[in-house]
């Protein structure tokens, strides 16, 4: 227990100080894993394609060394065969299969873990459709959602509270980056209503980054019933982003 709880505090400190060196304009985070449930999802698949080859790769030598046993021999040219048949599979499945990138619909399903590793993949994905303010909050997530995650394991799933975080980080944080990917891309940068959609969901991403993070340590300090999720999440979904969807 003690453990969980250093590692529950570290996360945390990070978690603060990754949010307040991105609001002072700090660093940009390479363009990989934007946290340890994204990348232990990829380090799970490619233990699997791994896994796969090596497979591949000793059955073709395997089968080498019966032909040469029925036929007397392989020689140079049977060698050489197999070497480049060997050489196909690492390049056949170093390619496949690809990871997939989880669908919308999907992402608030499963464990914690998995919801916290699917959304960060599903988040890594969107980067290239977003402006640079909104992807450098998305970055700034993985480690907010690697902490977010590490509280909700520690309490029961079927609390209130604890479903509308779901649906916050599961349905309502990817809804918002949605609403602003079905505005045509050549209107992102017209100003409506004072703001354009460029400016307004970095405004609505960060947003909720605010409050991924104080959800996170108030689950931290026990809180459960002083979280307001359930209204206040509703404004970030149906407020400004709805409004310039529908009018785009």
């Amino acid at each position: 227990m003690s453990d969980t709880t250093r590692e529950s505090d570290r996360i945390l400190n990070a978690a603060g100080t990754s949010l307040q060196v991105n609001r002072e304009g700090g660093y940009h985070r390479p363009a990989d894993s934007i946290g340890q449930g994204s990348r232990r999802l990829k380090k799970s698949h490619w233990k699997k394609k791994l896994g796969i080859l090596g497979l591949a790769v000793a059955g073709l030598w395997v089968a080498s060394s019966i032909v040469g046993v029925v036929i007397g021999g392989l020689g140079f040219s049977g060698l050489m065969a197999t070497a480049l048949a060997t050489i196909g599979a690492v390049f056949v499945f170093s390619r496949w299969p690809k990871m997939k990138v989880p669908r919308r619909e999907n992402l608030n399903k499963g464990d914690v873990r998995k919801m916290v590793g699917n959304t960060e993949l599903w988040l890594e994905a969107q980067r290239p459709a977003l402006p640079a303010p909104a992807v450098k909050i998305v970055e700034d997530l993985g480690v907010q959602l690697d902490a977010l995650g590490m509280q909700l394991e520690t309490i029961d799933q079927n609390h209130p509270a604890a479903r509308d975080v779901r649906k916050l980080v599961g349905e309502h944080l990817p809804e918002t980056i949605d609403s602003y990917r079905k505005i045509p891309a050549h209107l992102r940068q017209e100003e409506r209503a004072g703001a354009t959609p460029d400016k307004q969901v970095a405004e609505s991403l960060g947003r909720i980054s605010k409050e991924i993070d104080e959800v996170t340590r108030q689950l931290a300090d026990g809180a459960l019933d002083d979280l307001a999720v359930r209204t206040r999440y509703l404004d970030y979904r149906y407020g400004e982003n709805e409004e310039t969807s529908s009018e785009s």
